[in-house]
């Protein structure tokens, strides 16, 4: 038994698709277990750009199967566009299924979504509008749809008449907009489960047999630990647990057989949407980052924000993944910036030193980072592919945070092209 299982570490966009993407080709599966199409993962295959949001990163050179697991909302039109855009460059898809168990984004959640920001004016949280919360809602409530919904007529009928009835009083009692039509959807839908009735499967009774049989299994997971719904900075999060811990819940596999926990993590840091963000550089140098760094949201365009790493948010978020695997991307962003910094501690509104997380994100507002300043680099390192042949002050600066967090850094990438990495010892 082989199993991997790859998260962020940050705000998300942390480079996790292209790890994915380089690990897959040994992988016999590659499951995506939470969150939606409100995910972005860009891949590089040569001079193609793919930007994947619902299907697995490792879709693309994976020999095995690709797996949407239970714990992912879906938004099927969006699932059967990526996989239109992918055969239309010459690619196969047939080994790409979705969960019976996973719950299907509809209409009504995207508007939800839409009402609900523009409702809030200056203190929206940021949604990418996806209708993901919405989803995730309906199905704790346990009103949700389900990809085995759409296989039975009965059933999708009597789920959104019922859903519809307080959707559309919402929408045209409170938020003074048009209703949806029954009819249309219920249409659209039956016909959408008709199309993808044969990639429609009980996925985890196949990843546990697999799991069993010693197969290597390979998680991948969708925005990050400090946008987790639990240990995140509430309420500007996301709606899933994009955890090493989500993995259990998302797929359907027991804690057991998690073995390999990569953590995926920036050498700088970077933010989409509100919430606070301790070391943003909000001048120069944080756009300097951003246009070297191509800081724009894969699935939104918006800029994103950038600062200097944060050490003591990234020890959080090892903590609670239980990371033994540590992978820095985007080392090549920072040559030429001098100095350098790095957070190792913050300062409180009362005046203490603090090298831990709070979980009060109206206090993280107030609390100023404390730096370690270190020497930069001006050498090109996009083409090295030894970890010897790294300047001196780039390897201090891994091994700075490698000390720092007691994990070390399996692999350093240098660019976005799947070849561009450092890779200190094999995995596989």
């Amino acid at each position: 038994m082989s199993t991997y299982v790859v998260v962020g570490l940050q705000y998300g966009d942390e480079g996790k698709g292209k790890i994915t993407d380089v690990l897959s080709t040994k992988s016999d599966y590659v499951v995506r277990f939470q969150g939606g199409d409100n995910a972005g993962h860009t891949v590089y295959a040569g001079d193609e750009k793919f930007v994947l949001h619902l299907l697995p990163s490792g879709v693309l050179q994976s020999p095995g199967k690709c797996f949407i697991a239970n714990g992912v909302v879906v938004n099927p039109k969006s699932f059967i566009k990526e996989i239109s855009q992918i055969e239309d460059k010459g690619l196969k898809t047939n080994h790409v299924f979705i969960s019976k168990r996973a719950h299907v984004i509809m209409p009504y959640h995207i508007l939800l979504d839409t009402y609900r920001e523009e409702e809030q004016g200056g203190t929206q949280i940021g949604t990418t509008k996806k209708g993901i919360g919405p989803c995730y809602e309906d199905k704790i409530a346990r009103v949700g749809i389900r990809m085995a919904d759409l296989l039975n007529p009965e059933i999708l009928r009597d789920k959104i008449q019922k859903n519809l009835k307080i959707k559309n009083a919402l929408f045209e009692k409170y938020f003074g907009k048009p209703t949806l039509s029954f009819d249309e959807i219920y249409n659209e839908y039956l016909e959408i489960g008709n199309q993808l009735k044969t990639r429609i499967i009980d996925t985890e009774l196949e990843l546990n047999e697999a799991i069993k049989s010693g197969k290597n299994i390979l998680f991948e997971g969708a925005q990050a630990l400090m946008l987790d719904i639990d240990f995140g900075t509430y309420p500007y999060v996301t709606s899933s647990s994009p955890s090493t811990g989500g993995v259990c819940t998302g797929a359907g596999v027991p804690p057991t057989s998690l073995q390999n926990l990569i953590g995926v993590a920036k050498a700088y840091c970077t933010r989409v949407g509100n919430g606070p963000f301790p070391s943003e550089l909000d001048d120069e140098l944080g756009e300097k980052i951003r246009k070297i760094g191509h800081e724009f949201g894969a699935t939104t365009g918006r800029p994103r924000r950038t600062g200097w790493l944060d050490l003591v948010s990234l020890k959080h978020a090892c903590m609670i993944n239980g990371i033994n695997n540590l992978v820095i991307t985007k080392l090549d962003v920072l040559t030429g910036i001098k100095p350098l910094k790095i957070v190792t501690n913050y300062k409180t509104e009362d005046g203490k030193t603090i090298d831990y997380f709070t979980s009060s994100t109206e206090k993280l507002y107030d609390y100023e980072p404390i730096y370690t300043e270190m020497n930069g680099w001006d050498e090109d390192i996009s083409q090295i592919r030894f970890y010897d042949e790294l300047p001196e002050n780039a390897k201090k600066y891994i091994e700075f945070i490698e000390k720092y967090l007691g994990i070390n850094v399996y692999l350093v990438s240098v660019g976005p092209e799947r070849s561009q990495n450092i890779i200190r010892k094999e995995l596989f």
